[in-house]
């Protein structure tokens, strides 16, 4: 059995990214696919889940009955799901050669601080042999600040550390990566994660932040000390980002590896291959969603190479029902 754990905080995309998801794998490549909705908060899905948190318990109910804030009663709730496990597993089992997607609740804290989903999903992995990557998705327009996009880099890297899962971080929403400024650099700065020193003196002139450049200095060290975190983009609506997204999901939890659905050698190949042309669909990327594409922003410092012409795109994009 294999999967998708979908975490990010609010508002990153999460429930929508699983309903465009669970539209790609079920329309174009025939999938069975059980949306799995584990946010006791989140009565308001774009998607029928298949399997739902609400049925055994609910944050209002627990902050009623507990006198508990949102972020107590969430974590109580997550608690309450590891205690019933057996509950979760039950309902799973129902479904046979599926692939699933698992939407998760927004507070970080849980995939940063709290052990309940690691557990949780220690348990699903480890004693129920679920094959489950984890896809973390954060906004893209947190690259056009640098002192938040060193905060994302920080959390992205607390959740890999915790839950212990193969992960695949993302920039969604990347049709608004410049909603709220410019880029500073290139957009393959930001998905490689390249030398964060010169983010950190792109902070020197604000003086506000100032006075935590030493701190930010430090932070940025250690995400860079650990060489994990690097970032893929996404436009929900765009087919072909979602299928390269998706091509890195199933190298991570192994289901590219599987004998569950035929796949020609080539289908193969081009997922060995796919990271040779990952730089032209970066610099696809950049044109298309940047208004600094012709030459405002800087070149990524590290960067190597310059892309040539991407190919023209004769797919089409997904068409999401529900965002119509």
């Amino acid at each position: 059995m294999f999967g998708q754990v979908v975490i990010g905080p609010p508002g990153s995309g999460k429930s929508t990214y699983c309903a465009g998801m669970a539209e790609l794998l079920q329309r174009h490549l025939k999938r069975q696919v059980v949306l799995v909705n584990l946010d006791p908060a989140n009565d308001q899905l774009p998607y029928k889940p298949d399997i739902d948190l609400t049925e055994l318990v609910r944050l209002d109910e627990a902050m009623e009955r507990l006198d508990l804030g949102p972020n107590g009663g969430l974590l109580f709730c997550m608690d309450f799901l590891l205690k019933n496990a057996d509950w979760l597993v039950g309902r799973l089992k129902q479904f046979s050669n599926a692939y699933f997607l698992f939407d998760m609740p927004g507070q970080v804290e849980l995939y940063t601080n709290d052990q309940s989903v690691q557990q949780l999903l220690d348990h699903l992995t480890n004693k129920c042999d679920y094959r489950l990557a984890c896809v973390h998705l954060v906004d893209s327009h947190y690259c056009t600040d640098a002192g938040k996009f060193v905060a994302v880099l920080l959390t992205s890297l607390s959740a890999m550390l915790n839950l212990q899962l193969p992960h695949v971080n993302v920039l969604s929403k990347a049709d608004l990566i410049e909603q709220y400024g410019q880029l500073p650099f290139h957009i393959d700065y930001f998905t490689d994660v390249l030398d964060l020193s010169y983010l950190v003196q792109s902070l020197e002139g604000d003086p506000v932040l100032q006075k935590y450049h030493k701190f930010t200095s430090a932070l940025a060290e250690l995400v860079e000390s650990h060489s994990l975190v690097s970032f893929s983009l996404l436009d929900i609506q765009d087919r072909e980002s979602v299928l390269r997204l998706l091509r890195s999901v199933d190298q991570a939890n192994g289901y590219v590896f599987g004998d569950a659905e035929e796949r020609s050698i080539a289908a193969l190949l081009s997922c060995a291959v796919g990271a040779d042309f990952e730089y032209a669909k970066i610099q696809s990327v950049h044109e298309k969603y940047t208004a600094a594409s012709g030459g405002g922003s800087e070149a990524a410092p590290g960067a190597s190479g310059t892309a040539g012409p991407s190919e023209e795109e004769e797919e089409e994009d997904i068409q999401i029902d529900f965002l119509a």
